[in-house]
């Protein structure tokens, strides 16, 4: 990579093995940078911003270990590990160029990153950018690396970075579901299997359902981030660590763990850490798991609150926009709707994450790119939804007690709870009537003399019809003593 500068003061030139191209003066990209930009002008989508900052960190931890070993001197090791920090930090993101969907690996973005910290550790020095005599992007920057070993690292540390945002955004909407759970604990509702009626079931019960399919996502969260620990730098092309020192090689990966906080180690056989990408569809795995969860919720928030008054109506979402450009008064769940959508395009960012770890060949996995794409991308979006969900849409729910009941009450479903009592042939027959009359059906109880209004409260109460056993045994048994329901059926026989 030579530099020369034209008497032009907004120009400069840079070659490379494919020849000479024109570079603004002041930019701190390189020529590398300017191919991949030409070449993949694809997306216009940014390489994710948590993958910079974790490469830029990898960058920082390689100069700091090369100066400690003796490799780099420690005028340039100092320039680029500053150079690498500002980076981490945000600045000179504008000079990261390359589209998110690139051939060679992440070639073009560990590049890119080389040219902006070598040509911001040349300007700490006093040069003029482009002098790579003074900090060159490979030699010093790049020392004892390759894509191959930094790319794969810095998407490790990136997600979990990401995994840990989650894992507090899922801890909080776990939190606000539970909160609910004990809210609604004594509404009774009717519960509905197939979408059809059926036994009764208390709304802090759905809720508190809710938060245990969050706690399972949490829990696989905590150990994707086991999953992600071990990293392969020090590997550089292959694995095999050719052209790193095996100083360098220890000690770069502690100084990473100092500057992250993770507990990062040495993969056991960098060689085939470099090979596969399984881990990578693992984690993306566990996060379509979590998507599952959140479609499932998302779709009962929206059956359950439909209406309002044409509709279930069991509970009242939080109003947050007007929706309707026609309807006057429409409000929309569209809390809930946003959550589907980013659960959507988790599942199939999954696909294209499981896709791409199956076509690595040999001693590489080519598509890296896009596995880090869509990892960090599923990560980013349900961390981003899941705090709008619990913030936005879960603390503000409110329920409708009365609605619960009227349903209730018109279903028949209740009639289950008495089926020990009389039998499922007379049960069966008792709700024919009762549809066919349209009164509820503990109304032709009382009247047909098998229960009293009193007997029935009890049979009814939410902690009978919703706990394991039989609804009023005890107090029945306490009531008449002996065998309950032998007598009592010999009764109901008498009375019909």
């Amino acid at each position: 990579m030579e530099t020369t500068f034209s008497d032009s003061p907004s120009l400069r030139t840079e070659k490379d093995l494919l020849g000479e191209a024109a570079l603004p003066r002041d930019a701190y990209y390189g020529i590398h940078t300017l191919r991949a930009r030409e070449n993949f002008a694809v997306s216009g989508i940014a390489v994710h911003p948590d993958l910079i900052w974790a490469l830029a960190l990898v960058k920082k931890a390689a100069a700091l270990a090369n100066m400690e070993t003796g490799l780099l001197d420690a005028r340039r090791g100092a320039v680029i590990a500053q150079a690498a920090e500002e980076l981490a930090a945000g600045m000179w993101r504008d000079q990261i160029l390359v589209d998110a969907f690139q051939g060679g690996a992440g070639t073009s973005t560990n590049m890119n990153v080389n040219e902006v910290i070598a040509n911001r550790a040349i300007e700490l020095l006093g040069g003029e950018k482009g002098d790579y005599s003074l900090v060159h992007p490979l030699d010093h920057v790049n020392l004892g690396q390759s894509t191959n070993d930094t790319f794969p690292t810095a998407l490790r540390v990136a997600a979990i970075k990401l995994v840990r945002r989650l894992a507090r955004a899922m801890a909080g909407l776990q939190g606000a579901l539970q909160a609910k759970e004990k809210e609604f604990a004594r509404i009774l509702k009717t519960g509905r299997t197939e979408m059809q009626d059926a036994v009764p079931v208390t709304l802090g019960q759905e809720f508190g359902a809710w938060a245990e399919a969050v706690a399972r996502d949490w829990w696989r969260l905590y150990k994707a981030e086991e999953r992600l620990r071990q990293v392969n730098l020090g590997g550089t092309a292959v694995g095999t660590g050719l052209n790193a020192s095996r100083r360098y090689t220890y000690r770069v990966i502690e100084v990473l763990r100092e500057l992250t906080g993770f507990g990062l180690s040495r993969a056991e056989n960098t060689f085939e850490a470099t090979q596969n990408a399984d881990i990578f569809a693992e984690v993306s795995g566990f996060l379509k798991a979590a998507a599952v969860s959140l479609a499932k919720i998302t779709g009962d928030l929206r059956l359950l609150s439909s209406g309002p008054r044409a509709g279930l109506a069991e509970i009242r979402l939080p109003e947050a926009q007007a929706g309707s450009s026609i309807m006057p008064g429409k409000v929309n769940p569209v809390i809930p709707e946003m959550v589907t959508q980013v659960a959507f395009q988790v599942m199939a960012n999954d696909a294209a994450v499981g896709i791409a770890a199956a076509s690595g060949q040999l001693e590489l996995n080519a598509f890296l790119p896009l596995i880090a794409h869509n990892l960090l991308q599923s990560l980013t979006l349900l961390a981003n939804a899941v705090d709008i969900f619990a913030a936005g849409c879960i603390r503000g729910i409110e329920a409708d007690a009365a609605r619960c009941r009227e349903l209730l009450d018109a279903s028949q479903s209740v009639i289950t709870a008495f089926v020990p009592y009389i039998g499922y042939e007379k049960a069966t027959a008792l709700v024919l009537r009762a549809a066919a009359a349209r009164r509820p059906v503990t109304d032709l109880l009382v009247e047909e003399g098998l229960f009293s209004p009193d007997e029935i409260e009890v049979i009814l109460r939410p902690e009978e019809l919703t706990t394991p056993g039989i609804a009023g045994a005890r107090y029945f048994r306490r009531k008449r003593g002996g065998d309950l329901f032998e007598n009592r059926n010999r009764s109901a026989d008498k009375r019909t």
